[in-house]
């Protein structure tokens, strides 16, 4: 560890800035009069105009922003500016007509949010467009990223992920077959305005199972009479390929207004230093819109969105024999390297996800307002094994994924009280195809939710506000399945769940298991402004979660994992009591944040590996699901340091520790410390030239149990007991990251040219939380180049 150690000093003394501009101007009525004390706001930054009506607002860094002035008795401008050099930006306000009555003066205090927001900047969804919503998300302090491969990857948020983290995608909960690390989410993330993770009461309204915190993914609004668009086309080395997204927006304070975006990306195999990645080219085509009618108090919107991906499993995660399996996993050398092609063969996944919705909001009063949802989804996912002969083009997996969804959310302010209520409920039905010749993973089932919510916010003070959340969700779930006799009597189901058994076929039974759920969720949240720009967060939750359909039913080949599964219908509903606090501090020349957390989890389910087990499509290891109690401890730490106008000096770090209480062993597959140094340069004058180094280290996880077991391997025409190693965490590694870029002005139209290198020194290394780590390195060095068009 002595060289990470030196490593991190190096880059600590290290410091960068961002782009600094300055908007200014003035802020008029439509009879050109000033408006002295009117408000502009850009993001997180604040200023007032004077009696003149000129402001000036330094400190922007450069980007895509959204800019909110307002004055009472004026309608607010609220749109987004693109903020590349110094800005002059005059605003003109209209007055806001509105019948006298009577007037009771009263001095009411604002409910701040108790949970910190944790936001992606759009300069880092632009960076990600060719990638994945997981591999973004890994820039928020304490968030991971667990992957299948390189392109199946899912956010970790305190060591936990898939149902513990549900995702929420313009204000629609994703229903994607979410349950496993196999699984990545279904969405564009070209298509997001705005990326963020949120905890605490807040998280409420979405559900009371998000155990690990909840992703919210939310569109672009445009209030501006405007339209605009953008286009990025990015090419990589690693893949030797590319993607193009692009978009077009229409904004209008009323009447008409809509959205549009598409995304193409085509990449082939992967290469680690030392050979190729096999199979692990990917397609995607996504599509995502919307229509949206702004009346004078209500508005009416319909979104629809296409997500359609091909992805290749790497071939060398699927062995023959047990000698096969044994040799892949303990020699560290994949079994399959073949030369480089785009072509995707088996093993692969064949996605298709539609989201439509449709959704009314009507402010009732000044205070008052009623938000009414509908929407539908359907998830279509097809597996491709290994087959022959007329099977090689019938998928292994087959599931189709229907699920209906109503929200109405209600809100009200009444003083200094927020107060927030709402009713959900959900129709879902999962379609296991009988036709793939092989016994499905999950079943064919149903599942009915109902839930309700209310959230009380109230601001004692300017520097006080506290809130507390309740929430109610009843669940029903049963599915249709086969189970062969021999795997019934080994999972110890006879004389226990013999109830489920419809009818008995001689080797098999059909059984139709029913679950029924009743949860009871809560939150309570406090936030103290502090002096010196601190504020003190503090959260306390209680959050339920049942075990999903993987957990309860699986029996079979995961394909994507190369793992053998098996649920279990004895896990009953996962009970999680976590705390955590936040000292914030913001400013312009340093900022951080700390959140240290504790959360112990009842009933905490997980993958537990254990003998190798020879099917006629090979030999796999086989995972069980399995229940224990566990207590889980962590520390978040972010920092930025603008340390001169050009320098500027950013700082994240977050340790996990898991314990698996019952057995008094660590818990499996907890993320490793991690620590992330940034330097960035910047020369306004130079085009806004930028140049970045980045600094990622990940420690080697020393706590992880022991789950090995011993496999008979044919030597020399005789068996032998050979140790399976499929617990030991690979080695830590440090990488360095580089990335320059300018921007150039033609016309009306921006252009950004951005250069990088991942992996610079095509470190070869293995990540813990990749499930193929058993198989195959980690893809080797990238270069980069993206070109953005801004019009």
């Amino acid at each position: 560890m002595r060289i990470y150690f030196t490593l991190l000093l190096i880059t600590a003394g290290s410091w960068c800035t961002y782009a600094q501009n300055t908007s200014s101007g003035k802020v008029t009525t439509t009879q050109g009069q000033p408006l002295d004390g009117a408000h502009i706001h850009i993001d997180d930054l604040h200023a007032m105009t004077l009696p003149d009506g000129s402001y000036t607002l330094p400190g922007i860094p450069a980007g895509n922003h959204r800019v909110v002035v307002s004055f009472i008795g004026y309608k607010s401008m609220d749109t987004l500016v693109d903020i590349y050099h110094n800005l002059t930006l005059n605003v003109v306000l209209k007055p806001t007509s509105t019948q006298l009555q009577e007037v009771v003066l009263t001095e009411n205090v604002s409910a701040k949010s108790t949970t910190h927001e944790q936001k992606l900047k759009t300069e880092t969804l632009e960076k990600y467009s060719n990638a994945s919503l997981g591999d973004a998300l890994k820039e928020i302090a304490g968030v991971s990223a667990v992957k299948m491969g390189s392109t199946i990857v899912k956010p970790v948020i305190n060591g936990l992920h898939s149902s513990r983290v549900p995702i929420v995608s313009n204000n629609v909960r994703m229903e994607d077959q979410q349950w496993g690390t196999e699984h990545a989410p279904n969405l564009d993330i070209n298509a997001a305005g705005k990326v963020s993770v949120i905890k605490g009461a807040s998280a409420l309204q979405y559900g009371g199972d998000a155990v690990g915190g909840l992703v919210l993914v939310e569109p672009l609004t445009v209030l501006k009479d405007t339209l605009f668009g953008r286009t990025i086309l990015t090419g990589d080395s690693n893949g030797r390929g590319g993607s193009v997204t692009s978009s077009l927006h229409q904004g209008a304070e009323k009447g008409w207004a809509w959205n549009a975006a598409g995304t193409f990306k085509y990449y082939g195999d992967r290469e680690s230093p030392n050979y190729v990645l096999s199979n692990t080219g990917n397609r995607e085509a996504n599509f995502a819109g919307d229509v949206k009618y702004i009346g004078s108090n209500y508005d009416l919107t319909a979104y629809y969105s296409f997500y359609n991906a091909t992805i290749g499993i790497a071939e060398a995660t699927h062995t023959g024999s047990t000698s096969d399996l044994v040799r892949a996993i303990n020699s560290r050398e994949p079994n399959v390297v073949r030369p480089f092609t785009y072509k995707i063969g088996a093993p692969r996944q064949e996605i298709q996800h539609h989201l439509a919705k449709i959704n009314f909001n009507k402010k009732i009063d000044d205070n008052t307002s009623l938000a009414v949802q509908y929407a539908f989804q359907l998830n279509k996912r097809e597996e491709y094994d290994l087959r022959r002969a007329d099977l090689i083009n019938k998928p292994a997996l087959d599931l189709t994924l229907a699920t209906h969804s109503v929200n109405a959310d209600w809100k009200q302010i009444n003083g200094n009280a927020t107060i927030k209520a709402g009713l959900s409920g959900l129709m879902q039905h999962n379609e296991a195809s009988p036709y793939t010749g092989v016994r499905p993973l999950i079943p064919t089932y149903e599942r009915y939710d109902v839930g309700a919510y209310g959230i009380y916010s109230y601001a004692f003070s300017n520097t006080l506000t506290a809130d507390a959340g309740v929430r109610y969700d009843f669940s029903h779930i049963q599915a249709s399945k086969y189970y062969q006799i021999t795997r019934w009597q080994d999972l110890g189901y006879v004389g226990v769940y013999d109830k489920f058994i419809i009818q008995d076929f001689g080797t098999q039974y059909f059984t139709k298991p029913t679950f029924t759920y009743h949860n009871v969720s809560a939150s309570l949240g406090i936030r103290k402004e502090l002096n010196g720009n601190l504020s003190l967060l503090a959260n306390a939750a209680l959050t339920m979660r049942n075990p999903n359909a993987a957990e309860l039913f699986s029996d079979g080949l995961n394909h994507t994992n190369a793992t053998i599964e098996l649920g279990n219908l004895g896990n009953k509903k996962e009970e999680a009591i976590k705390v955590s606090a936040t000292l914030l501090k913001t400013g312009k020349v340093f900022s951080f944040e700390a959140t240290p957390y504790i959360n112990r989890i009842n009933n905490f389910i997980y993958l537990q590996p254990g003998q190798a087990e020879a099917t006629n499509r090979g030999t796999f290891p086989v995972f069980r699901y399995k229940q224990t109690d566990a207590f889980m401890a962590g520390l978040d730490l972010h920092a930025d340091w603008n340390i001169t106008n050009r320098f500027k000096y950013i700082f994240s770090g977050a340790y996990v520790y898991g314990q698996n209480t019952a057995e008094n062993l660590p818990l499996i597959d907890m993320p490793p410390v991690n620590i992330s140094n940034t330097i960035r340069f910047t020369k306004t004058e130079w085009n806004s030239f930028f140049a970045e180094l980045r600094s990622e280290a990940v420690f080697t996880q020393t706590r992880y149990p022991d789950y090995n077991f011993n496999a008979n391997v044919l030597v020399n025409n005789e068996f032998v007991s050979t140790l399976t190693d499929i617990s030991t965490a690979p080695k830590g590694y440090h990488l360095l990251h580089f990335t320059t870029g300018m921007q150039f002005k033609t016309g009306k139209s921006l252009i950004a040219v951005n250069f990088s290198v991942n992996n610079i020194f095509n470190i070869a290394y293995r990540d813990y939380l990749n499930r193929q780590r058993l198989y195959t390195d980690e893809p080797g060095r990238n270069f980069q180049l993206q070109l953005k068009f801004n019009y």
